[in-house]
């Protein structure tokens, strides 16, 4: 059922037909979280917004290779200390310790919105072999020299001979020398915009390996050039992430892959855009913050009432709110949003109840109500097709709402329908919610007055009671008998949560 689907290709700064490399077939990437905190909701946001990508990909007929990575090591803080061996040490835990768990919660949190699992999920440090093969590519081309142990790209020497360095993020190297901050390290380099892709270790340091540099681990940006070229190959299709990571994540990473084997890697390259809390960017420091836990149950881990919001939202009320907004523009999270989300959720599953119990009476003709729903099935598809707007195509789902409605009603009438027509309309609104926008129904009841929300500390207490008493056996059939019902709970350090999954 392959249409033309036009994608905004953000180094060329427009859209563009999609042409994959090999005919019926895309390999895409994207870069997944840096597993030493729980997610963050601006990540929910684009890892739900490119599994919706995912899907459109899948439904249009494409046999997808979908990957993305998990960020377990090589991501620094400013004084180059790795974020993950950060947290274990605050925690007095293995660096795997905190990754696993992190990862872990991250894909329970996946599952909560409905968001299906990569096709291949690799780690960094399962790929240091591959990060060093690549090191020495990118220095035997000329564009990597060593100092002290450490490797550091030739951004200066790679932009006058390559021009290509700033392309995707529009920066230029005049005005990334003048921002030059004094960071760790920073006199080891020829440039102070020469990047590490390779960095020596300290005695102190945890995570580290044998190099031919030194005993030392590999530069982030390094880990998403190597994992993509070994599973997509050395071009592709798609590489995504947030609009954060165009300067300098994804700008590396092209400036790796041309300087290790004059390949730059993905051909369309899609950034999607940030989430607001009312009005405003999100900022632990202010207070402008929630989690995707609190926006799910209204309350902190401490079971106080969150900031923000009135009350909790379900997972797929907030799918179905992250569906209105394109997954390029700016998305503004407000209380008010969220409560006219919930009512048009509702409204649409109504509308597919209501769609899937009509039957034809079998003597309809292609009359002018036959041809305008026609119309409306062939416009959801050219609005999903330009660039995945859901926003659009869900306008034009709810342009059929009002016919369905009628048909029902009776206030208009299956003579001016064809059978084949409303089997069409039927099939592609189930396809839509379902298999596209990744919606699911509700499984259980809004809970207006802290109802279900009591009964469940109750449980909680209980199954905690259990574990102390190292009862397993009740515990885990808490767990489980929730899970049956269509509840998660996630354990925590600072406790469990529960979320309708």
């Amino acid at each position: 059922m392959q249409k033309e689907l036009k994608l905004y290709n953000s180094p060329k700064k427009q859209k563009e037909t999609f042409k994959p490399l090999h005919e019926n077939f895309v390999g895409m990437y994207v870069c997944g979280p840096t597993v030493y905190k729980d997610v963050h909701l601006g990540n929910c946001r684009t890892f739900v917004s490119f599994d919706i990508i995912y899907r459109y990909l899948l439904y249009l007929g494409y046999r997808v290779r979908y990957v993305r990575n998990i960020t377990d090591v090589g991501h620094l803080l400013d004084d180059g200390e790795d974020r993950v061996s950060q947290e274990a040490k605050i925690r007095n835990l293995e660096p795997m310790e905190i990754a696993q768990e992190i990862t872990i919660n991250f894909h329970e949190m996946m599952s909560i919105f409905n968001a299906l699992p990569p096709n291949i999920e690799p780690r960094a440090t399962g790929h240091i072999p591959e990060q060093i093969e690549m090191v020495q590519q990118i220095i035997d081309n000329g564009y990597a020299y060593e100092a002290n142990g450490s490797v550091y790209f030739d951004t200066v020497k790679f932009k006058a001979e390559k021009g290509i360095y700033g392309e995707l993020s529009g920066r230029k190297i005049d005005d990334l020398i003048a921002e030059s901050r004094d960071l760790k390290n920073q006199d080891e380099k020829r440039n102070p915009v020469d990047f590490a892709i390779w960095m020596r270790a300290s005695e102190e340091h945890i995570m580290k390996w044998n190099s031919p540099w030194s005993v030392g681990f590999p530069g982030w940006h390094l880990e998403c050039s190597a994992m993509s070229r070994k599973y997509l190959g050395e071009q592709f299709d798609i590489h995504g992430g947030g609009n954060d990571l165009k300067f300098p994540h994804h700008e590396n990473e092209i400036a790796q892959n041309v300087g290790s084997c004059n390949c730059e890697g993905p051909r369309y390259w899609l950034h999607t855009n940030m989430l607001l809390l009312n009005g405003k960017k999100m900022s632990k420091s202010e207070g402008n913050t929630i989690s995707p836990d609190e926006l799910i149950t209204g309350k902190t881990i401490d079971g106080e009432k969150v900031e923000h919001i009135s009350k909790g939202y379900s997972p797929m009320v907030i799918r179905f709110f992250m569906l209105q907004t394109h997954y390029r523009s700016t998305m503004d999270l407000t209380d008010e949003a969220l409560q006219a989300a919930e009512k048009g959720y509702h409204r649409l599953m109504d509308a597919l109840s209501v769609l899937q119990n009509l039957q034809h009476p079998g003597n309809g003709k292609a009359g002018k109500l036959d041809k305008d729903l026609q119309e409306l099935v062939a416009k959801v598809h050219e609005e999903m097709s330009d660039d995945f707007n859901t926003p659009k195509a869900l306008a034009r789902l709810f342009e059929i709402v009002p016919k369905v409605n009628s048909l029902k009603g009776g206030q208009l009438s299956f003579n001016d329908l064809t059978a084949e027509t409303l089997d069409l309309v039927k099939k592609t609104f189930q396809d839509y919610v379902f298999d596209v926008f990744g919606l699911k129904e509700e499984s259980i009841a809004e809970d207006e007055d802290g109802v279900v929300d009591g009964i469940m500390n109750v449980l909680i207490d209980l199954r905690q009671e259990a574990r102390l008493r190292r009862d397993w056996a009740t515990s885990d059939k808490i767990r489980d008998d929730l899970k049956a019902l269509g509840i998660e709970l996630k354990d925590g350090k600072d406790g469990t949560a529960w979320t309708k999954s």
